[in-house]
Formats: structure tokens, C-alpha cells, sequence
């Protein structure tokens, strides 16, 4: 459908959908790394929100303080979450027309 002034709606949503399934991609290949604790709960997650490796310190099970893991491991995930979205607005954000992000 061609509106005055060359408008293609169909072509534009083609492009949209070529854009997306781009965006998918890029996103399924970044890895974020986010830690808390100084380094002693670690993540990794993928753009796609997947958690792939967590890696907790031995020390820190040693000590046996299964709320301080349990806490340090639910704000490394956050951590790990607020990136891959940062990610994400960063990316989007180079392909939109400024001001609409």
C-alpha cells in the first residue's frame, strides 16, 4: 500500500521484521557479566535474559551463610538483567530516529 509521497507501509513493516529478527540475533550472541560481593557470586547472561555459567566462591560456602549467598546471588541476576537491558536500549536506541527511545 503506497501512500502519497512514496510511503510503502509494506515495505516498511518488511524492514521492521528484517530489523527484529537482526536484533534477536545479536542479542541471543552478547554475554553480560555482573558480580556482586566483590566477586564472589559471578553471572553470566546472555541477551535473551538466559542465565548461562553462575559461579559462587568457594570461601563464601565455606562460611555456611546461605542468606548471604542467596542475597548475593539474587543481585549479581539483577545486576546481570540491568546490562543486558542497557544492552538492549543501547542498541535499539542506534537504530531509531532520535527522541523516540
Amino acid at each position: 500500500m503506497k501512500f502519497p509521497g512514496g510511503f510503502d507501509m509494506q515495505s516498511m513493516m518488511k524492514q521492521a521484521q528484517q530489523m527484529q529478527e537482526q536484533m534477536g540475533k545479536e542479542m541471543k550472541n552478547t554475554v553480560v557479566d555482573a558480580s556482586a560481593g566483590g566477586g564472589a557470586v559471578s553471572v553470566k547472561m546472555r541477551g535473551d535474559f538466559e542465565v548461562v555459567e553462575l559461579t559462587i566462591s568457594p570461601d563464601l560456602v565455606k562460611d555456611g551463610d546461605v542468606e548471604m549467598i542467596q542475597d548475593l546471588t539474587v543481585a549479581a541476576l539483577n545486576e546481570a538483567h540491568r546490562k543486558v537491558e542497557e544492552s538492549l536500549k543501547g542498541k535499539l536506541g542506534g537504530m531509531l530516529p532520535p527522541g523516540l527511545m
